[in-house]
């Protein structure tokens, strides 16, 4: 029988571990061709082999997300391969340095801002046209709960994150009468590197594990999903 992605692109970024990964797993396990960006190459071949082990089909791309002209790249070589993008998922991100506002080094700022939202209006303008020219475009970017609560300490990722959730409702808002689909995702607590940098002190064990919660992302995903411009905790 086959899956719920069947026959469908999908593009997931932050895509060699953790969250990425497990989503590009199991789009791949539902019949889609994924395509897989992230900066570490090692980690994008164990996530190809897996997805080939499962009989699933991948495309590597490594590449950091800072670099803008690379992402413009993407999306001109999806278009010469595929002609349309049915999938998006904006999930690459890092944390940064934790900290007083006060002290934060101007380059960790820049980086922060750079990767977890100047990248994703990069992903959006590169693949606008392709996702308008799916049947069902479905983009899902990947929020924090951060972004919706003042914590100390944690200014530069909660702006970024802040500033990705206002971009998606934008985005969500420009294309409300076409066949595109915008929403945010917020993972809540997961087992990831992310997590651990986060909270050194936590035990990885008690948290679910990021494969958990791909049944939320493959929803959203499907071209049957109605939501657009919401913000969806898993």
């Amino acid at each position: 029988m086959a899956g719920r992605l069947h026959g469908r692109i999908a593009l997931v970024t932050g895509a060699s571990r953790g969250i990425g990964a497990a989503v590009a797993r199991r789009f791949a396990a539902e019949g889609a061709h994924v395509i897989l960006v992230a900066r570490t190459i090692g980690g994008l071949e164990e996530a190809d082999d897996a997805i080939r082990a499962a009989g699933g089909s991948a495309t590597l791309v490594p590449l950091d997300l800072s670099d803008g002209p690379g992402i413009d790249r993407l999306g001109g070589a999806i278009a010469e391969r595929h002609g349309r993008l049915d999938v998006l998922v904006g999930n690459g991100a890092i944390l940064g340095q934790l900290g007083p506002l006060a002290h934060c080094p101007p380059r960790t700022w820049d980086e922060v801002i750079t990767v977890n939202l100047t990248a994703n209006w990069r992903l959006i303008r590169a693949c606008d046209a392709l996702l308008r020219a799916s049947d069902a475009g479905r983009a899902i970017f990947v929020t924090s709960g951060v972004s919706r609560h003042a914590y100390p300490y944690w200014g530069p990722y909660a702006v970024s994150k802040a500033g990705l959730d206002m971009l998606a409702k934008t985005y969500a808002s420009e294309v409300r009468t076409t066949n595109v689909r915008v929403n945010i995702l917020d993972p809540r607590t997961v087992r990831t590197a992310m997590r651990a940098q986060a909270m050194p002190g936590e035990d990885p064990l008690s948290l679910p594990p990021p494969e958990a919660i791909t049944d939320t992302f493959l929803a959203l995903a499907e071209p049957s999903c109605t939501r657009s411009g919401d913000i969806v905790l898993v």
